[in-house]
């Protein structure tokens, strides 16, 4: 059962025509953009690129939380790579992901626990937990 949101922090507002081929705009301007189909030669992004970027932008969210809570500081230079693969199974579409995290400098048994502790607060993790393939790998 999906939990109920107690209080909205903030609400994302897009307006997007045309589908995989069309454009995106946001309720304040701040996103503006064209769309074209994974692998296709148009000029646009796509979604999966869209939520790979949004994914990686939250999860670094996250891990600075956790970081915060052992008393770590995240290295400035802290990335996450996020692929995100469009693919079939019995006729159906299907997402899977793959976060590759690098945190430079700290320790490989604080920066798992990082990592660890960032999945599973993520609002993207928790969204993917039971529904996609997710691999996790500390880089």
């Amino acid at each position: 059962m999906a939990t109920q949101i107690e209080k909205v922090l903030y609400t994302a507002k897009t307006h997007t025509t045309g589908g995989r081929t069309g454009a995106s705009k946001s309720s304040d301007g701040r996103l503006d953009i064209a769309l074209s189909a994974p692998g296709s030669a148009g000029i646009g992004t796509n979604p999966e690129q869209l939520f790979a970027a949004g994914w990686s932008a939250c999860f670094i969210g996250a891990m600075g939380i956790a970081a915060a809570q052992l008393r770590v500081k995240l290295p400035a230079d802290t990335a996450v790579d996020t692929e995100v693969d469009l693919g079939t199974a019995d006729n159906q579409y299907f997402l899977q992901a793959r976060l590759n995290v690098s945190l430079p400098g700290v320790d490989r048994g604080v920066a798992q626990a990082i990592v660890d502790a960032a999945h599973q607060t993520c609002p993207y993790s928790k969204m993917s937990r039971g529904n996609i393939n997710v691999e996790l790998t500390l880089v």
